[in-house]
């Protein structure tokens, strides 16, 4: 096996793992699935899954980990947003000082 095969294993199943223990975490109320964390884990999973798809001509796992990563990259936008906003001062209204 050469080097680039070995990573391109070891990217699949790391990405594998990731999404079974994220699952795995929601499932037994450790994790939110609105967590920074759990979504990270299935970005970096999906990540995984896609190197190891690609490389392998499984096209319609490829295909379906994209979205699966783009879903989660949207849900952690959405996340830092929210945090931003609760960390961001609202702007004082005239009269409030």
């Amino acid at each position: 096996m050469s080097g680039t095969e070995l990573l391109v294993e070891t990217a699949g199943w790391a990405g594998a793992v990731l999404i079974l223990v994220a699952y795995l975490l929601l499932s037994m109320g450790r994790m939110s699935g609105q967590s920074a964390a759990y979504q990270a884990m299935n970005v970096v999973g999906a990540a995984g899954f896609i190197v190891n798809g690609v490389w392998h001509g499984a096209m319609p796992s490829a295909t379906l980990n994209v979205i699966w990563m783009l879903i989660g990259v949207v849900a952690l936008t959405r996340i830092a947003r929210r945090r931003t906003d609760i960390t961001r001062p609202s702007p004082s209204r005239p009269g409030e000082d």
